[in-house]
């Protein structure tokens, strides 16, 4: 019988480092859902300590969540582990996941601490984790690049103390694929505990091999957990991708001889859900779920998978959840469907009032545009949750004016805190002319560091998905905005992006 190998999904803690990818409380708990279904073994909710927000993100999961293990970073402190556990009360299965750097580099210019002192802090941490909660994961930071000695003193020690998964990280993105993967090998022979816990493996992308450095820490390494999120989202150059090491491991069975438990139709929802939340657009050519992933330009190509799509395909497109079915409904159309077409789609809206507001703004997309997909409702649920009440800013018109020769002018109405006001402005085109229209009023004198369209589906009738990326006062956030007027979409992305800059909820930065 083929060894299970245990997917732990990092999507709402490391992938959630990733500069202006920051979600709420209720976009983590959307995309919670989307991993439940999606059948995830192990979902790390976020970092409780790092702010109030994380806990109860942490929290809402942990009591939401049945079929997953809910798990909580913490640093090895017991302030930090004390109220990960709290955040895990509710939760069907528990893991507290602590940390403390173990390479010479971390450990004097970063903690300041001798590695005696560093092993002491490994064993107290996990000692007391393991009187709160019965599953225990700990990881070395930057433990590729540790001293291989000291690395097994330390793995023993916490082994001892009942940590039940040992997870070697990768936190720089320095290993190559053989080399990493004899770096585990060498840990689980020397480490005369070894047998008494799960390895893992978690490692980034610098260099462009943390889906092979992981591959190979579980095939030369021995290692029976992977570390990753979906779309490769993180810090830097992100992280290990779920749906390509699930797929290579489904895909070449006869190698790996491993069992998922995956449910890789949900992986395309997974994908867009995180995408449009972040707003980080999934590249095209991006393996398993980018657009081009499944498509064949050259004609050769084209004739070889109409005759035998083995010919050219590893993969069935529909397998990981690519589809070309679509809704389409009219304002004719029931509530009821709309209701179940969400549910198919792992959208679970927390009020009848909510599923009200989005079914209107449904039926209003349907006058617009003829056929509705589902990336539409998709985007059109996560602009509402973008948008939230609480918000000081919400988008109300627009009108513009641009001809070639004239310099375009724009007029932007937007509430401030429920009170109607009204921004004017030129610029170099309509886009430029309505944020600057915005900024006028706003003032916030906030940079913009990224501005970027996707269009949702295939045709010129297609809302765009506008990402603006603003930085201010050292804080970097995304806006996300969606209508099938590009210059509209991009007012509500820039009036998003404001909103999150108005937030002031604190974050202590963690890498694992």
């Amino acid at each position: 019988m083929a060894d299970k190998l245990i997917i732990f999904d990092t999507t709402l803690r490391d992938g959630e480092q990733s500069p202006g990818a920051s979600m709420t409380r209720d976009e983590k708990l959307r995309i919670a859902r989307q991993l439940e279904r999606l059948k995830v073994d192990v979902i790390e909710a976020g970092f409780a300590a790092s702010s109030n927000g994380d806990f109860e993100a942490v929290q809402l999961i942990a009591n939401s969540i049945k079929d997953s293990t809910i798990c909580s970073l913490s640093r090895a402190n017991d302030r930090d582990i004390a109220r990960a556990a709290e955040a895990l009360k509710g939760a069907n299965r528990a893991r507290i996941h602590t940390f403390i750097a173990t390479s010479p580099l971390h450990m004097e210019k970063k903690l300041r601490m001798t590695p005696e002192q560093v092993l002491e802090q490994a064993k107290q941490s996990v000692r007391f984790a393991r009187n709160l909660v019965g599953d225990i994961e700990f990881s070395p930071e930057d433990g590729y690049r540790s001293e291989v000695d000291f690395l097994c003193r330390v793995i023993e020690a916490v082994i001892n103390e009942g940590a039940t998964t040992i997870n070697v990280p990768d936190t720089v993105g320095y290993a190559v694929p053989e080399l990493y993967g004899q770096f585990l090998k060498t840990l689980r022979e020397r480490v005369p505990n070894s047998d008494k816990a799960i390895w893992s493996v978690h490692c980034h992308n610098d260099l462009g091999m943390a889906v092979a450095n992981s591959l190979a820490g579980v095939m030369i390494g021995g290692a029976r957990q992977v570390e990753c999120t979906i779309n490769g989202l993180g810090e830097r150059a992100g992280n290990c991708s779920l749906e390509e090491v699930v797929m290579a491991v489904k895909t070449r069975k006869d190698y790996f001889n491993l069992e998922v438990g995956i449910d890789t139709q949900h992986i395309v929802a997974a994908s867009r859900m995180v995408s449009q939340t972040t707003g980080f657009v999934v590249q095209p050519n991006k393996a398993v779920v980018g657009a081009n992933a499944f498509a064949h330009a050259s004609g050769i190509h084209q004739d070889g998978v109409l005759k035998a799509r083995d010919t050219y395909e590893i993969m069935r497109a529909e397998d990981v959840g690519w589809s070309a079915n679509k809704i389409v409904l009219g304002k004719l159309s029931g509530r009821n469907a709309f209701k179940q077409r969400l549910q198919d789609l792992g959208v679970s809206l927390e009020s009848e009032a909510d599923t009200n507001a989005a079914f209107t703004r449904f039926k209003e997309l349907a006058d617009r545009k003829s056929e509705i997909f589902d990336e539409d409702i998709l985007a059109l649920v996560s602009d509402e949750s973008v948008h939230g009440q609480s918000d000081q800013y919400h988008f109300v018109s627009l009108a513009q004016h641009s001809e070639t020769g004239e310099r375009p002018h724009a007029s932007v109405v937007f509430t401030v805190d429920g009170k109607e006001v009204k921004g004017e402005a030129d610029g170099n085109g309509p886009v430029d002319a309505s944020l600057k229209a915005i900024e006028s009023h706003v003032k916030s004198g906030a940079e913009m560091v990224l501005y970027s369209v996707n269009a949702i589906s295939g045709s010129t009738e297609s809302q765009g998905e506008v990402t603006v990326r603003l930085q201010n006062s050292g804080r970097v956030v995304n806006g996300v905005g969606a209508d099938p007027d590009i210059v509209v979409a991009s007012a509500k992305a820039y009036l998003s992006a404001l909103n999150k800059l108005q937030s002031k909820a604190d974050r202590v930065a963690a890498q694992g």
